[in-house]
């Protein structure tokens, strides 16, 4: 008997530590439930949710972009010119946000890039080194006011909080004490740069600057914005980074849809990044490394992008019989080249969750740069044909037809050349620029 009330004692102990462990639990988990209700009803108030009426949370995206490359021997800055200088360079932005940051780069460096100080402010002009003293503010690097930047890299800068409107114009300005001996820069800005020596970074006004029409180690521009915000990569050529077009005039194609994109309230949230390098190719390292090898730099990694419009394959094409006439084999492997880098950069872009849309390839017979041959009007006819064919591009932009001469359609409309038969003129840029179908940026 006494073993049994022994045993019996023994559970009635271990019912009431467990029952005590039980509440313990329940109180524990109770307090959890109760404090993650404060932390969603906070995430709630905080969020800022759309059915109170209040504005949803920001994201950052790019509202403004070129491609890096190194700057060809004509477009290089000399040494001595960057060396204990400030460089203010004039961006056009395509949509506005609360705050801004600042991509600056050192992609072809092949030593350290130290950035000793640098600003961002209003431009009082889009040709003219002349800032709004009120909006300058001082640009820093993980908290710092400079920043050395590693060979092959990119380093953004901390937020400031500047407001900034849909298409206006942003000046960068940097001082550099000792830049690196291989520059890296976009050459094609169609925009004019300011460089005096010394330390001017926040001066109202550059006295007596030097003027180049070329940008230099700044990559992209992005705003906060809503979340709802996106922007569209352009990946192109030289008609797509404007040559031909006006300088500080902000009249290339990808200028004329950022604008009709703020025309209307469905996208007005859309931005533009224009990643053109002229005389860029598909395959090959022409003028700026070839798109397949730069595509994940300039298309994927710009924050923000949700569309991209391919619009390359003229100096691939161009090129192979540039300096006299080859077999029709070369011509046939050429363009199934040409069609398999379009299915390399659509496969690549869908994994990434973009929609991609052709751009079909415009006519260039009459050019005085390639001279092209019957077979090489062909190839652009096949590879134009495969563009358009349902299934390879999510859609289809044909610029070939805004711009082509229905009298000539192996040439530009006169109107829209600008004189060297291959490139558009202003007019031809804002007839494809206003030829691009906006329901393609609506979700």
């Amino acid at each position: 008997m006494s073993s049994r009330g022994d045993m019996l004692a023994s559970l009635e102990k271990r019912f009431t530590i467990q029952h005590i462990l039980n509440l313990s639990t329940m109180k524990q988990t109770l307090k959890l439930l109760l404090a993650g209700k404060v932390f969603f009803l906070a995430l709630s108030v905080s969020g800022q949710m759309h059915s109170n009426g209040a504005a949803s949370p920001q994201t950052w995206v790019a509202t403004w972009g070129a491609s890096q490359q190194i700057p060809e021997p004509q477009n290089a800055l000399p040494m001595n010119d960057l060396r204990n200088a400030s460089v203010r360079q004039i961006f056009h932005l395509s949509i506005g946000g609360t705050a801004l940051r600042i991509h600056f780069s050192n992609t072809f460096g092949t030593e350290p890039l130290h950035i000793d100080a640098a600003h961002i402010a209003r431009p009082l002009s889009s040709s003219a080194p002349t800032i709004d003293p009120a909006s300058d503010s001082t640009l820093t690097f993980a908290g710092e006011k400079d920043i050395t930047i590693p060979p092959g890299a990119e380093f953004v800068s901390d937020p400031v909080d500047l407001s900034v409107a849909p298409l206006s114009d942003l000046a960068v300005t940097y001082y550099l004490d000792s830049p690196p001996e291989t520059e890296t820069g976009h050459p094609g800005s169609r925009a004019t740069t300011y460089l005096v020596h010394g330390d001017s970074v926040g001066a109202v006004n550059l006295i007596d600057p030097k003027p180049v029409n070329h940008w230099y180690l700044v990559s992209e521009i992005d705003v906060s914005s809503s979340s709802g915000a996106s922007s569209i990569a352009a990946l192109g050529d030289s008609i797509t980074d404007g040559h031909g077009a006006t300088t500080n005039g902000n009249d290339r194609w990808t200028d004329v849809l950022a604008a009709r994109l703020q025309s209307s309230p469905a996208t007005r949230n859309v931005g533009v990044t224009n990643q053109g390098i002229g005389g860029n190719h598909l395959l090959t390292d022409g003028l700026g490394p070839n798109a397949l090898s730069r595509f994940d730099r300039d298309v994927l990694a710009p924050a923000g992008v949700r569309w991209l419009i391919v619009f390359e394959g003229v100096n691939d094409l161009g090129g192979l019989a540039r300096n006299g006439e080859v077999p029709a084999a070369s011509h046939e492997a050429l363009v199934k080249r040409v069609v398999s880098a379009y299915e390399q950069i659509v496969l690549r872009a869908h994994e990434h969750g973009l929609r991609v849309y052709g751009a079909t390839i415009t006519p260039y017979v009459g050019s005085d740069y390639y001279h092209p041959s019957p077979l090489s009007e062909a190839d652009r006819q096949t590879v134009n044909a495969w563009i358009r064919m349902p299934g390879h591009f999510d859609s289809i932009i044909d610029l070939d037809a805004v711009v082509r001469d229905p009298q000539h359609p192996d040439r530009l409309l006169p109107a829209f050349d600008c004189g060297d038969h291959l490139h558009p003129s202003p007019a031809g840029y804002k007839a494809m620029g206003e030829a691009i179908p906006l329901s393609l940026f609506v979700e």
